[in-house]
C-alpha cells in the first residue's frame, strides 16, 4: 500500500498544473486534431503532438518564494542574457540615472508565467506598441513591442520590469492591474510563445546572478537590495 501510494505521488508530483489561460488554447488544439484524424490518421498525430506542445507551454508549476524585505526575485524563468548600468525609460517614470538592468530570456520551452519581482503596490502599467524581433537582441528593449510595470515596495524603493514581446511572442497578458498591492512571487501575467523580461534595480550593488545563468521565476533572487556586495564574479565549469 505505501509503495502504491509513494508511485501516486511521484506520478501526482510530475503533472504540472495548466494556465487558464491556456485552456482555449487546448480545446482548439483538440478539436482541430480530431478534424485532422477524420481528414487523414497521419495530420491527426500531428495535431496530438501540438497540442501537447501547447499544454507543455502554459503549464504553471507552484514555486517556493524567499521572503524577506529587499529581495529581488526573478519574474521569469529563462537565461540572464546581460546585465548592464542603463537609464530606464522614459515610459518607467523612474530616476533618469543609471539602474542595473539584468534581462532575462525565455525560449519557446521555459515557463512563461511572470511573477511580481517585489511586494507592493503597481504604481504604472504602460503598454508600448513596436517590433516583434528576436527579444534576445539588446535593440528589443526599445524596439519591440512592450509592457512596462513599476512596483512601489513598502519602503518607497522603485522597481521596473520591462515584459518584451519576441519574434514569435505576440501577446502580452496582464493579470493585476494600477494601484493592486502584490506579493514577491505573485502571478501577475504571462507572454505568449518566446519573450524577455528586463528587470531595473536602482543599485549597482547586491546582484546575486550573472549572465549565462538560469533563473527562475518566482525563486531566483536577483538582487538583494541590503547587501553592500559587488556584483559577483562566476567561472563556468
Amino acid at each position: 500500500m505505501n509503495d502504491r501510494h509513494s508511485l501516486i505521488d511521484t506520478i501526482r508530483a510530475a503533472l504540472v498544473p495548466i494556465h487558464w489561460d491556456g485552456h482555449k488554447f487546448i480545446g482548439v488544439g483538440v478539436v482541430i486534431t480530431i478534424l485532422l484524424f477524420l481528414i487523414w490518421s497521419p495530420l491527426g498525430w500531428i495535431g496530438v503532438i501540438l497540442t501537447a506542445f501547447v499544454a507543455f507551454f502554459f503549464r504553471d508549476p507552484a514555486r517556493i518564494i524567499p521572503i524577506r524585505e529587499g529581495l529581488i526575485v526573478s519574474p521569469a524563468d529563462g537565461t540572464v542574457t546581460s546585465i548592464s548600468m542603463e537609464s530606464p525609460q522614459s515610459e518607467m517614470g523612474l530616476p533618469d540615472q543609471p539602474h542595473t538592468r539584468i534581462s532575462i530570456f525565455l525560449s519557446v520551452l521555459d515557463v512563461h508565467i511572470n511573477r511580481a519581482p517585489v511586494s507592493g503596490e503597481i504604481v504604472r502599467t504602460i503598454g508600448v506598441p513596436g517590433l516583434f524581433l528576436n527579444a534576445a537582441l539588446d535593440k528589443a528593449s526599445e524596439d519591440n513591442e512592450r509592457e512596462i510595470m513599476v512596483f512601489r515596495t513598502p519602503t518607497g524603493t522603485h522597481i521596473g520590469i520591462v515584459r518584451i514581446a519576441g519574434l514569435i511572442a505576440r501577446r502580452i497578458v496582464t493579470f493585476v492591474r494600477d494601484g493592486q498591492n502584490v506579493d514577491a512571487g505573485e502571478r501577475i501575467g504571462l507572454i505568449r510563445f518566446g519573450s524577455r523580461v528586463d528587470v531595473y534595480v536602482p543599485s549597482a550593488n547586491g546582484i546575486q546572478v550573472a549572465e549565462g545563468q538560469r533563473v527562475i521565476g518566482g525563486e531566483t533572487v536577483l538582487a538583494d537590495l541590503r547587501s553592500e556586495q559587488n556584483r559577483r564574479e562566476v567561472r563556468l565549469d
